[in-house]
């Protein structure tokens, strides 16, 4: 009896210390997922009911380490993601006391990307394997990645030296990239699939020597300020980005389809991947506004066919 007292007490105060501490929504996560939950939070914000809520960019990855961190006034209320909470991520918000409640919001297409003025590059996924990957397979042997010119992969290719910038391994981007375009080539090409011996090595993992793979950070908006500085650099990130900068930059055939509304809509775009928020359950109705935001971020306004989103470069869920 006295443990469940002071259990109750513990959750009375705890309540009570987040209602005085913090009133406005905290959103933590993707940067893919950022522009699109900044409109909504800014919309949000318009109903003098609430505060607008604060929205940072810490990548899916981080975003979901701080959000299963825990419960309480220094954590954050939603995560986003531009992709699926992992096995391990879902475990550690369990550990910690976190239940994440899952939104599907839309799609969104994985872009590879260059200056408006540069090459119309045409690229299949084991190309872009070939030039990303520490690792490529030459005549039946692995060998430390060789190729430092497109051309050196393949003759039709421009020659010009490989130089491509890249998310970090925190961002939804980067895991996106890796199952979608490493991986799937890895699969074509008859090499190691996920879980053999061998995979993270020979599928996943980026070379790091030289300069013809460079890690960025967390903001997508940067690295197509870089692809300005030369014509022929690529850049990977998430085609809201390309949408809303088509004046600047331009997407790449990837093997022969390019990355627009209705081939990301249809599938035949083979670079594309489902976008979530994850809303913390034990917050709901202590942290004033999470389900009214959460509704309107749900809403037709927000994610319809027609609605806010679909204007920043988000691709609707087919009803």
């Amino acid at each position: 009896m006295k443990k469940l007292f002071l259990s109750a007490v513990a959750v009375i105060l705890f309540s009570s210390n987040i209602a005085v501490a913090r009133e406005q929504i905290s959103i933590v996560g993707s940067s893919t997922v950022y522009p699109f939950s900044s409109v909504v939070a800014e919309k949000f914000g318009q109903n003098n009911e609430f505060k607008s809520p604060v929205v940072e960019s810490t990548g899916s990855g981080g975003g979901l380490k701080i959000f299963c961190k825990g419960v309480g006034t220094t954590t954050p209320d939603i995560t986003n993601a531009s992709r699926a909470i992992k096995q391990k991520e879902i475990d550690m918000c369990k550990k910690n006391g976190v239940t994440p409640i899952e939104y599907l919001i839309g799609y969104d297409g994985i872009v590879i990307a260059n200056k408006s003025d540069g090459p119309n590059y045409v690229l299949s996924k084991e190309q872009i394997w070939r030039a990303v990957a520490e690792k490529v397979l030459i005549d039946g042997e692995w060998v430390e990645n060789p190729y430092q010119k497109w051309s050196d992969i393949d003759a039709s290719l421009p020659n010009k030296k490989i130089d491509i910038m890249i998310p970090p391994t925190t961002s939804g981007t980067r895991d996106a990239f890796v199952e979608l375009v490493m991986h799937k080539a890895c699969k074509k090409l008859g090499l190691p699939k996920k879980g053999d011996n061998g995979y993270k090595q020979l599928c996943t993992r980026v070379r790091t020597k030289g300069t013809f793979v460079v890690q960025m950070g967390e903001n997508d908006n940067l690295i197509i300020q870089k692809l300005q500085d030369d014509k022929n650099r690529l850049g990977v990130f998430g085609f809201s980005f390309l949408d809303q900068n088509r004046d600047t930059v331009k997407g790449t055939k990837v093997d022969g389809v390019l990355p627009e509304f209705a081939t990301i809509a249809d599938g035949s775009y083979g670079v594309s991947r489902p976008l979530f928020f994850y809303v913390k359950k034990e917050h709901l109705g202590i942290i004033p506004g999470i389900q009214e935001y959460t509704d309107l971020f749900m809403s037709d306004e927000m994610i319809g066919s027609d609605g806010a989103l679909t204007e920043q470069g988000l691709i609707a869920v087919q009803k």
